[in-house]
């Protein structure tokens, strides 16, 4: 199909819930705890308060997390939860963190595994100490080998299926897929299932993700260089907005389509600088996270069966259907 005559947007489907699969930082950068969850709702659970641990990989400057916190915190002021939450790009230093968590023996730990190996040991540990882990985002294949309880996210490799299909319809031919941090699970996993759901061609092009005027510089360079790439693949908001200057600066004519969203995102969406998004909905993945600690540890509650990680994605989010996340998108929300 010729590129300018697109295909009708597909019908965003949310799959939270279903069973069977499941990058990116708060400005605080994660050098320090942050108790949060504090505020008090109509809803407020009556039961005893409980301390959850959210450890992330976050890397500053990504609003990606953000969206994150403010459903954990949503999550622990309905269920009487003291949050504390804290992050570090670094696997060593994530994992020191969760460390720090079963130090001070928090009823509950919620994590992201973009690193599974260097959780290994610390999860291990966290059970043996009788607090319970879930993680969320990022390790949907390694979870059960980790030994946590659930998982909450995206299967990354078919999300990155569905994408390359999606383009497959848009008539594309040469795709780049931009990683903004080589070696984290989610997002090669993301690339390797689109090279698998595209039927063109597709390059690799690893950047720094928590350096923009860097990513801009080597995006343009790449596009520079050849003119035949009609596809630019971003694995986060920022990066995708980056993208798009690298664009003019280069004169490519290529296309920008991005897995994530904010609410910058969702405009450039509706002006059609962006093509489409697929949103893993991470206000869901820090909201289900806190909320399954408090299950597990007030009715014994565990979603999955211990098997199954909970789907949050993925959906598309085109011009078609960007109106109706615009609202919730404007309040921060998705």
């Amino acid at each position: 199909m010729h590129r300018n005559h697109r295909a009708a947007a597909l019908t965003a489907t949310v799959l939270a819930g279903a069973l069977f699969a499941a990058g990116c930082s708060s400005s605080s950068g994660g050098k320090k705890s942050t108790n949060e969850g504090a505020a008090v709702s109509a809803g407020k659970a009556a039961t005893p308060r409980m301390t959850v641990a959210m450890v992330t990989h976050a890397a500053p400057g990504d609003t990606f997390w953000d969206l994150v916190r403010k459903g954990a915190q949503a999550a622990a002021a309905k269920d009487n939860v003291k949050l504390v939450y804290s992050s570090d790009p670094s696997a060593g230093n994530q994992a020191n963190l969760v460390q720090n968590a079963i130090d001070q023996k928090v009823d509950g730990i919620a994590l992201t595994a973009a690193k599974p190996d260097a959780m290994k040991d610390v999860v291990a540990k966290a059970k043996s100490a009788g607090i319970p882990v879930v993680g969320f985002n990022s390790g949907v294949s390694d979870w059960k080998k980790l030994g946590m309880l659930e998982y909450f996210g995206q299967d990354e490799n078919i999300a990155g299926q569905a994408f390359g299909k999606r383009l497959n319809e848009l008539g594309a031919k040469h795709a780049l897929c931009v990683v903004q941090e080589q070696g984290q699970v989610a997002l090669e996993a993301r690339c390797a299932g689109l090279k698998k759901g595209f039927s063109g061609k597709t390059d690799i092009l690893y950047v720094n993700g928590t350096d923009m005027p860097s990513v801009k510089s080597t995006i343009t360079a790449k596009l520079s260089q050849d003119s035949s790439i009609d596809q630019v693949v971003t694995l986060g908001a920022p990066i995708a907005l980056t993208a798009i200057q690298s664009l003019s600066d280069s004169g490519s004519k290529a296309k920008v389509a991005t897995f994530d969203l904010n609410q910058q995102l969702v405009k450039a969406v509706q002006d059609g600088s962006v093509e489409f998004a697929v949103d893993q909905q991470p206000y869901l993945q820090g909201y289900l996270a806190v909320d399954s600690l408090w299950l597990y540890k007030t009715n014994g509650n565990f979603s999955g069966g211990g098997t199954a990680p909970v789907l949050t994605g993925p959906a598309f989010i085109t011009k078609d259907n960007v109106d109706a996340v615009a609202g919730f998108a404007a309040k921060g929300t998705r």
